[in-house]
């Protein structure tokens, strides 16, 4: 019995060992848990795996390893979708918002941005969702006008290319047949090209969408400007581009130029001072679609003067008509060249005033001037700005035949001409494209 006694304790002394030894390795894990948060305060728990630990040893310090898991977790989600909200404010343009939400979320997990992937949306508001199916949406509408054309022919053929949007007595436009449609919209672009206006039109519903860009009206009026030039669609993808790519005069304004020098004036009688004048001017050129230009240098500033230019039957002597033409270079450059002259205007010939004198034969000339410009972009509009190449004034004698030519220096005096649209330009429509 007492052998049985003295063994039985050897084994309650084992068990004992065997239990203290557990304790102590759960604590030591414990620990080193705990010494990896403190190193590394933003690591997920995705890269942390505690070892193994029977259930019987766990203890109260492992529950709070584990709390302490769960909330870095829920730390770097909530940072997740801050950063998230931070990118959406920034695309929209809202970049002192942004900055705010991109603070937070570094705030919380500095590292967050590498911790992103943002074709998965978080639990919160679901901006990456948002964001992925803005992708789709921007690829969907990129070619809108097969869009709205699918649409119209998949409806009933009974539906008009528009419909009214309320009820009304009076005839609606979309009773109108398609060629009329069509008629009305080339008397929109009408003879002076007003594509703006067009473009205007094609925002009133789905179906004059379809009519504005109806590829014979853009064709028409590539050849109204270029004339044979065009008849090749390459490298464009459609009329409309060439239209808005190819560079091009602009018809719906005027090209004005404003010159200032300061000129040496008479000295005075007793000669203690000398009067100088300041000299300013401006010059007006305006094109028109049929190959016609218009030219006009006057001190007169461009308030008082561009009214005068709406039409080419002004009544304004000082006025030079002429006719133009684009030329693409093989330095791909485009320039304008013109041929203007003053209007002929024919005088009747007093005969009483050589009545009692022998007239004297006066030598009849024509003076025509030859003007060569560079066609260039500034700013944000395209092809707004004409820069001086060339000038010269050709003097021909109608008896002789014999021309001469007198080339004037570019110098500071030729400013470059700047567009500037006048809308009444295009406010009535004289016939249709």
């Amino acid at each position: 019995e007492a052998e049985e006694d003295c063994h039985s304790d050897l084994v309650r002394t084992d068990d004992n060992e065997r239990s203290g030894e557990a304790n102590l390795q759960a604590e030591l894990q414990m620990f080193r848990a705990q010494w990896m948060f403190e190193l590394a305060p933003g690591m997920s728990s995705s890269g942390l795996e505690p070892l193994p630990c029977r259930p019987s040893s766990r203890g109260p310090g492992l529950k709070s390893v584990d709390a302490r898991v769960k909330q870095e977790i829920a730390k770097e989600e909530k940072a997740k979708e801050l950063f998230l909200k931070a990118v959406e404010e920034e695309q929209n343009g809202a970049l002192y918002e942004a900055i705010k939400f991109y603070r937070l979320a570094m705030q919380l997990v500095p590292d967050i941005e590498f911790k992103i992937t943002y074709t998965r949306s978080p639990d919160g508001d679901g901006v990456g969702k948002r964001c992925v199916e803005d992708n789709k949406e921007d690829d969907k509408m990129a070619d809108l006008l097969s869009e709205f054309q699918q649409q119209l022919a998949l409806q009933e053929s009974s539906v008009k290319l528009c419909q009214p949007e309320v009820d009304v007595s009076q005839t609606h436009i979309s009773v109108l047949p398609m060629e009329v449609l069509m008629y009305i919209f080339r008397w929109v672009v009408s003879s002076d090209l007003d594509l703006r206006s067009l473009e205007q039109l094609s925002l009133v519903c789905r179906g004059f969408y379809i009519c504005a860009r109806d590829p014979e009206i853009w064709h028409q009026v590539c050849l109204k400007i270029w004339g044979r030039s065009c008849n090749k669609l390459v490298p464009y993808a459609s009329w409309r581009e060439m239209f808005l790519e190819r560079p091009r005069v602009r018809f719906d304004g005027v090209y004005i130029s404003k010159t200032k020098y300061i000129r040496q004036g008479e000295q005075s009688l007793d000669g203690f001072y000398r009067a100088w004048h300041q000299v300013e001017y401006y010059r007006y050129l305006r094109f028109f679609p049929d190959g016609q230009v218009m030219m006009l240098t006057t001190p007169e500033d461009p308030q008082s003067i561009v009214p005068r230019l709406r039409t080419k039957n002004t009544r304004t002597d000082a006025i030079l008509l002429g006719h133009y033409r684009l030329s693409q270079e093989t330095d791909n450059q485009t320039k304008v060249f013109a041929v203007i002259m003053k209007k002929k205007e024919e005088k009747p010939i007093d005969y009483h005033k050589y009545r009692y004198f022998r007239r004297v034969p006066v030598q009849e000339t024509d003076h025509s001037f030859h003007v060569g410009l560079q066609l260039c972009s500034s700013g944000r509009q395209r092809f707004n700005k004409l820069v001086w190449i060339h000038h010269s004034c050709h003097i021909t004698y109608k008896s002789t035949g014999e021309t001469a030519v007198t080339t004037f220096d570019i110098d500071k005096m030729y400013t470059p001409l700047f567009f500037a649209r006048v809308k009444s330009f295009t406010a009535f429509s004289e016939k249709p494209l």
